[in-house]
């Protein structure tokens, strides 16, 4: 396995949201290493980015980024992550929603009063109903006037 693979096996392995005061930046992941004589291997190819810019028009018509994942033989984890860079001059305009294969929509992130620039968050959340392995999509819309900006990349961890 590739570094790279390893890496993700050992975050996808792991349960999130249960160290207690983790401290600012920490991932809160604790990786149960089980008990016994044998560990399973993890599973590789449940990863994916697309850095490839999309330009997010004014006031428009939502746009779609999309991650094929595939090797992935099981389904979405209980603490999947959608790590989104969105250069953008006011980023309340943004709706931000992760279409699964299937076309189950999730919701990430609403339009707001926020007036910050750009989108640069990891969102976690339980994608476990859905099938890891097809293609998953970004999508993003700008619901109000005089702001643009454009996806920049974003990375699927299922």
């Amino acid at each position: 396995a590739t570094t790279q693979q390893v890496r993700d096996g050992l975050v996808a392995a792991a349960t999130t949201g249960v160290v207690g005061n983790p401290g600012a930046g920490s991932a809160n992941r604790l990786l149960f290493v089980g008990s016994g004589s044998t560990t399973p291997p993890p599973t590789t190819n449940c990863t994916g980015t697309n850095d490839g810019d999309v330009a997010i028009p004014d006031n428009g018509s939502a746009v779609t980024s999309a991650i094929s994942i595939s090797g992935c033989d099981r389904n979405a984890a209980t603490g999947s992550e959608v790590e989104v860079h969105i250069d953008h001059t006011y980023r309340g305009d943004l709706q931000i929603d992760l279409v699964a294969p299937d076309g189950t929509s999730f919701r990430l992130k609403n339009a707001d009063n926020d007036s910050t620039d750009n989108v640069d968050a990891t969102f976690t959340g339980n994608l476990s109903g859905e099938v890891a392995n097809g293609a998953w999509r970004l999508s993003v819309q700008d619901v109000a006037a005089q702001d643009v900006g454009n996806i920049t990349s974003w990375t699927l961890r299922l």
